[in-house]
């Protein structure tokens, strides 16, 4: 089955990984035809064991490898591909779309720490299903509500984010 692994909190605050080590661990631990997208954690790769198994494994041989507490989002081809078709917004490019990968029941969690919060112009968030989008103009990210409550420790281990062009980008080479 064919897979993508998001990391979490790669080169930033010292975590430093150069993508063909990251692509090294992945092979050394069973999975083949491993690549990444661009150097921001995005491991393609296959493997015929479930998600749930891979996360172990791999957030283990991480976190070993690199010395730090690796936090790893898998979703395979077909879910990648949902997020694409699931988008609620329109291309725009005076705006970002970001999409969040995140552990089961954080999705709703995001929705209401958005909804508490004040938006900017034009920012706007849906959740569809189990998948959380975010509108934001850009140049704004920092400066909304919303922008600064992502990096807090309550959300910092259960989710990574990504932009849309990324999911793209995965979903093209996958």
């Amino acid at each position: 089955m064919k897979y993508c692994a998001f990391l979490r909190g790669i080169n930033v605050n010292g975590t430093s990984m150069k993508m063909e080590e990251v692509r090294k661990v992945f092979e050394a631990n069973g999975m083949i035809k491993v690549s990444s997208v661009l150097a921001t954690g995005n491991i393609l790769f296959e493997s015929s064991l479930s998600s749930d198994k891979l996360s172990i494994i791999l957030k283990k041989a991480l976190s070993d490898y690199f010395r730090y507490d690796a936090n790893i989002f898998i979703k395979t081809k077909e879910e990648i591909e949902n997020i694409i078709t699931k988008n609620p917004f329109e291309s725009n490019a005076e705006f970002h779309i970001y999409y969040f990968i995140s552990e089961n029941g954080v999705a709703a969690d995001l929705l209401s720490t958005f909804d508490a919060g004040k938006k900017t112009d034009g920012e706007f968030a849906e959740l569809i299903e189990t998948n959380f989008y975010w509108q934001i103009k850009k140049g704004l990210t920092l400066d909304s509500d919303f922008g600064k409550v992502l990096g807090k420790k309550n959300f910092k281990d259960k989710m990574t984010s990504r932009n849309l062009n990324t999911i793209e980008k995965i979903v093209n080479k996958l």
